[in-house]
């Protein structure tokens, strides 16, 4: 048989392979995109061993942060932060280069900054119109990266902090609503009750924040170079944990996630032990 004729049958052969691939698994045809909703900087500390672990699989990993970070300073809720800290713009600017090191620190790729004023994300009277802005922007970045999978905060908003409940509620909604870009598969994360402690000594347990066990439907694994990248992302947050704050919080989780990082789907088709599949 003449070379061409062979090229061609191999040709096809291997066309009718990928073909049947695609069809037998829809996600092969699309590109591995997670993006992490956060309302502050360091919010990734929640799920940053998962997000770790699929940027070092070769997944596409965003942080999408909301807030520029400004009123993340002085002694808030129980947390010693740093002596020295700056305020206003001389933080909001600390905090970005903070958000770079902690993106450098997993793997992923460098975060988006939308720059909306931080602990005001709710503020209806003082702007009426900043909540239909940050829903706004919120939709046109996911638009944009068209992800497989986001993850980001439940309706506890992990510590309780309004800003994380408003980009959780709105994400939700974008995609309750059929936003374009938003993908089905959206995960709630949450901090354990053990971290939250470790936070804020003085706190104690914290009362109906953290989601019953049942909820927690996908268990995520990751590896110890995982978990050692989410302990430098963390330490990237000079301004908002003091090393030792950084290490109780580290050695805590570690012990409350044993291996895995469970996650609440907000829709139940998306539980299992992988995000993408």
């Amino acid at each position: 048989m003449p070379f061409r004729p062979l090229l061609t049958v191999a040709l096809s052969g291997i066309v009718a392979m990928v073909t049947s691939a695609l069809a037998t698994d829809p996600s092969a045809q699309l590109p591995r995109i997670l993006v992490a909703a956060l309302a502050h900087s360091d919010d990734e500390g929640a799920a940053a061993p998962v997000l770790a672990r699929y940027a070092r699989e070769g997944a596409q990993v965003y942080m999408l942060v909301v807030s520029d970070g400004s009123a993340g300073s002085g002694q808030q809720g129980h947390i010693p932060r740093p002596d020295g800290t700056p305020t206003d713009d001389a933080l909001t600017t600390v905090r970005e280069e903070e958000a770079r090191c902690a993106a450098q620190a997993l793997g992923i790729r460098p975060p988006i900054l939308l720059g909306f004023p931080d602990g005001k994300l709710g503020d209806y009277t003082g702007d009426r119109s900043l909540i239909y802005r940050v829903t706004q922007r919120i939709a046109e970045e996911l638009r944009r990266l068209h992800p497989v999978v986001v993850i980001t905060w439940g309706p506890d908003g992990g510590t309780g902090h309004p800003d994380h409940r408003i980009v959780s509620s709105i994400v939700t909604q974008l995609q309750r609503t059929g936003a374009p870009g938003v993908p089905e598969r959206l995960f709630y994360m949450s901090l354990p009750v053990e971290s939250i402690q470790a936070m804020n000594p003085q706190r104690g347990a914290p009362p109906l924040l953290v989601p019953k066990p049942t909820h927690f439907t996908t268990r995520v694994s990751f590896a110890s170079e995982d978990l050692a990248a989410a302990k430098r992302s963390m330490a990237c947050h000079r301004t908002q944990f003091t090393t030792e704050v950084v290490e109780r919080v580290t050695s805590a989780a570690t012990r409350a996630w044993n291996n895995a990082i469970p996650l609440v789907p907000a829709f139940p088709a998306a539980a299992g032990t992988g995000l993408f599949e």
